[in-house]
Parts: structure tokens; sequence; C-alpha cells
């Protein structure tokens, strides 16, 4: 519970001492920091009345003296003007602004000044400059996360700003835990490597005095990686409930919108999926699509039991019973209806994209060898006619990215074959992956092919066979956790930043993925935490991808580099 927690005794904190009706404002980036972390229940019974957005309250004239304003903004130039202009014609009795991460001392000053009436009653730094949208996975919802894939000289102020907030993020997350890391980095990513030494100046120089913290024996570790090292993972197909939801519908701060997929009653438009508030989905999130109907099943047939019972009021203590019961029975209601859905919707695109048919495809080419085999395979499923666009790209994306280097006829054409029968995509996208994250590109042992360690491990596991086909594939940084807790990370693959060397096993690791994590990844996480292998690890990331995000980043930094003569 340990990013979820610190979030929640920020939010706190920020709510319990200020009595009275409240006003809790927010911008674009805190809103999700607060979403993903408090309920809006619990916001009502802190006497918060209204939640709004501060560039929308700078449009308002409406004077609400008889409020107190909560401000919880990320500390940004923008947000300091729409103080600025707040405070100089207040609206609220009184001002409370928490920032969520590190003031600047400029900033302070224009606040100060701009306090004219003396309605400030408080300025603090509470740092929660990320979402935790589960226990040990964080993002920072960045929208443009597609410029790590580009070289600083084609984008050089907007790479910039990107490295800039990751730093932040990454700042706040040391800050909320209370804890100093040494820093590496993959050392075949510029981006990563930009990312890495700005926080290490930022932590041992710039802002040295408040990363002071009680040393623990082993520093924690931060290590900085780059999503092309692993573009197998979020071209992939889901069978777990959590990260299917993400692939075939979308979750987005926690909350599935449902609109886009069909007519739904207004209050399940859209649901709330949070290990936090639903029992249900904390239990199965990690588990199979099979599994996940047969607990359904079980779920449904103890709300029958329960709705039953509910029938048989005879007596006044029956009634008085059941209104006790019915804030949970509505619960209970509420959720059995949520997740039939979903699970009913997944069910319907399994079945008109023929993703189990696909999916064991792309399993046999994230994990198996057999070149000829898997040829055979794709052309077979480019034929298909129910096979849609999107799946005849991942397919052969996910061709190319295993048998660039073995198979350069065949796979030309299979790229023909994708520009006919799928014209909508760009043309020479797949050829663009291959330039971002080729065999020559990446860092690490995607395939399990290089290391003997590797070979042996996936002999063994193909001799013991897969519990599921679906779900066999691993991603890179399950691996990248194994070496980490074997004392076995390469310094030339993970190079330090600076002089700050790890001596012996650390206790705490924050994993950072440049470009985006998933739900796959985040799962591996959760179950490595498991083994109380006495690590913890943490996953964090500019964005949370499913295919779709994946490939729209990849065109988003395909159409600037093609625009642009700089790129080499």
């Amino acid at each position: 519970m340990v990013l979820v927690s610190a979030v929640r005794d920020y939010i706190n904190r920020m709510l319990q001492d200020i009595s009275g009706m409240k006003v809790l404002i927010l911008d674009s980036q805190t809103v999700s920091s607060v979403s993903v972390a408090y309920s809006q229940s619990e916001l009502l019974q802190k006497e918060v009345f209204l939640v709004e957005l501060v560039d929308s309250i700078s449009m308002s004239k409406e004077p609400m003296s008889h409020l107190k304003a909560v401000y919880f903004l990320r500390p940004t130039s923008e947000n300091i003007q729409h103080m600025r202009r707040q405070l100089a014609k207040p609206r609220f009795g009184e001002y409370h602004l928490f920032f969520s991460n590190i003031m600047k001392d400029t900033q302070l000053h224009i606040l100060a000044d701009s306090d004219e009436h003396e309605v400030v009653h408080q300025v603090q730094e509470f740092y929660a400059d990320f979402a935790a949208i589960d226990p040990y996975h964080f993002t920072l919802n960045i929208a443009s996360s597609h410029m790590y894939m580009l070289p600083a000289v084609v984008d050089p102020s907007n790479l910039q700003h990107f490295c800039d907030r990751v730093v932040d993020g990454i700042a706040a997350i040391f800050l909320a835990l209370k804890r100093r890391p040494v820093i590496r980095y993959s050392h075949t990513s510029d981006t990563a490597k930009r990312i890495a030494q700005e926080a290490a100046k930022l932590m041992y120089q710039q802002e040295s005095g408040l990363f002071d913290f009680r040393r623990t024996e082993v520093s924690p570790l931060l290590l900085v990686i780059d999503r092309r090292d692993d573009p197998v993972t979020p071209l992939l197909n889901q069978w777990t409930y959590q990260a299917m939801v993400n692939e075939l519908i979308g979750i987005q701060d926690n909350k599935v919108d449902l609109r886009n997929i069909g007519k739904f009653a207004k209050d399940q438009q859209e649901v709330v999926l949070s290990s936090e508030q639903d029992a249900f989905f904390k239990t199965n999130m990690y588990e199979n699509f099979g599994d996940i109907g047969m607990n359904i099943k079980r779920m449904v047939d103890e709300f029958q039991q329960v709705a039953k019972s509910n029938q048989k009021i005879q007596t006044i203590e029956d009634m008085a019973k059941f209104v006790d019961n019915y804030p949970e029975y509505r619960k209970m209601h509420g959720n059995v209806s949520k997740h039939v859905t979903l699970v009913t919707e997944m069910s319907k695109i399994v079945e008109q994209r023929k993703l189990m048919l696909v999916s064991q495809t792309e399993q046999e080419l994230a994990c198996n060898g057999g070149q000829g085999a898997a040829f055979e395979a794709v052309t077979n499923l480019l034929n298909n006619e129910s096979v849609s666009d999107i799946d005849r790209l991942r397919l052969v994306m996910l061709y190319a990215l295993r048998y660039e280097k073995d198979s350069p006829v065949q796979l030309m054409q299979l790229f023909n074959k994708l520009a006919s029968r799928s014209p909508k995509y760009k043309p020479g996208l797949v050829q663009f992956l291959l330039k971002q994250a080729g065999v020559d590109k990446r860092n690490g042992d995607l395939y399990g092919n290089r290391d003997l360690l590797n070979i042996a491990r996936n002999m063994a596991r193909g001799l013991k066979g897969v519990e599921n086909v679906y779900t066999q594939h691993q991603p890179l940084l399950f691996q990248i956790m194994e070496s980490i807790t074997k004392g076995r990370l390469r310094d030339v693959d993970y190079p330090y930043v600076g002089n700050h060397f790890q001596q012996g096993r650390p206790q705490e690791v924050v994993i950072f993925i440049v470009g985006g994590t998933t739900y796959e990844e985040s799962r591996s996480v959760a179950l490595q935490n498991s083994t109380n292998s006495g690590i913890r690890f943490i996953l964090g990331g500019s964005a949370v991808l499913n295919s779709k995000r994946f490939l729209k980043d990849l065109e988003e930094a395909q159409r600037i580099a093609r625009t642009s003569t700089s790129v080499v």
C-alpha cells in the first residue's frame, strides 16, 4: 500500500485540519493524483462540497466567502499565474495552498506579493506529483510521452520539458518515501541517461538538504530504463483481468469509460476499477480471464442469495435490518453489475476480433523460436478477414522484432501484405519501430537467447510446459528484477551516475520506464513483491500503455521525425 498510503496521508493532512465547508481546487495533473487515492464520498466526509479545476475557477466571478479554498497544484509557472490573478480578487474566505512538488523561491515571492488581502493562511509542499494507480505502480500521465523516441536535436525544448517533468515526478516519489537513492540507467538510451543525470544533480546538489534523510544500511536504487528495450510487452494482447480491461476497453486513472462500446445506464457509463475500493477486483486483478468468469459467477450466486433474503421482509425487525444493510446491498449490486458488464463486453470483443487465434501466434512470436512456422502463421492471419487492422499490424511488428536479422525476404513480403490489407496504417511504421527498438538498439536480453542462463531457463520452461499458452510471456522487467534480486545487474548495461555506487543488495528499488509502463509489468512487480525476496520493487512510468497508446506514440514520433531534416 506504500504509494497509495503516501498520497492518502498527504490528502488527509490537507483536509482534516481545516474545519468547515471547503472547496478543493486542482489542476489537470493533481486531479489524477487525488482521484486514484480518494473517493468522492471520502471527500464529502472531509466537508469538501465542491471540486473545481484551477483554470475554471479563474473564469468564474461568483463570490463564495463562506467556503475555505484548499488548492492542490503542481508548482508550474502557469499555476502560479492562476494563483496571482485569483488572489488579486479573492472569492473565498480563506486560502490554503498546497503544492505537489518543490517550489522555487521566486514562486513564493510572487504568491506573497499577490496576497494583498491577506487571505492566504498557509503554503506547503506535499510531494504527491504522481498518480498512485496501484500500491506499487505509479504514472505521471504525460501526454507527450513519444518525446523519448526523438533525438535531442529534433525538438530540444519539448524534450527538455518532458525530461523535467519526469525528474519532478521521480523527485516527488523519493521525497514521499523519504529516501535518496543511488541511480542507474540503461546505457543504450540517451533519454534515460539524461533523466538519471538530472535526477542525481537535483538530489545530490541542488536540493541535497531536502533529500538528506536518515541513511539506510544500503541505499535504495533508482533504475531508469527505456521502453524501447522491450517493445514487445505493449504490443501483446492481455489475458489477465486488469491488463485485459486496459487493452480492450482502456483504463484512465482507475476509471473505465464504457460510453464508446455500448449503451449503458447513466451510473454504469463510467466505472471505477481500484484495488483500494473493490475487494473483488483486488482479489482477481491478476487472474486469468477463464478464472475470472467462474469467480464472477460465484459472486453473482452470492448476490442472488442476499437478494432473496431481502425479499423476505415480514416484520418491523426485518425492515430495520434491511435498511441498515441497504448501503452494503447497493454496493454489492453495483459491483456485480460492473464486473458482469466488463467481462461480457470483453468476451464480445474477443469473439469479434478472433483474439484467441491472434494471441496464440503473438505468444509464439514473443516466447518461442521457429521462423518458418511463425511466417506461415502470420501470413494466414493477415489473410483472415476476421482479423482487425490493428491486430495485423501488431503481428507484423512482433514478427519483425523477432526475426529482423533472420528473414529479410519474408519480412518484406509481410510488409507488402500488410500495406495491401491494412492501408490506413502509415507506411514505414514497422520499419520505424525497428529503427527505434531493433536488436542493435536494445539493452538487455529481450528474447532470452543471448545469455546462457536465460537460454537454460527458457529450455526448462519449455520442458515443463506452460500452464496457459496465452500468458506464457514474461516482460524484460521480470529478468531485470531477477538480476537485481540476485546481485547480477551488469554495470556495463546499467551504469551508475556519478560516484554513488551500491554496496550490497538494495531493499527498495524504484524502476522507472521512460515511455510508459504496462499492467503486465505491474503484475510482475506485484508477484515479485509477494515472494518475500527482501526487496520491495516500485514501478513507474511516463504513461500507462496499451497497444493503441504505444502505436499512437510511435506514429507521433514518426511524424515528427519525418518533418525534421535533422534526424539521422
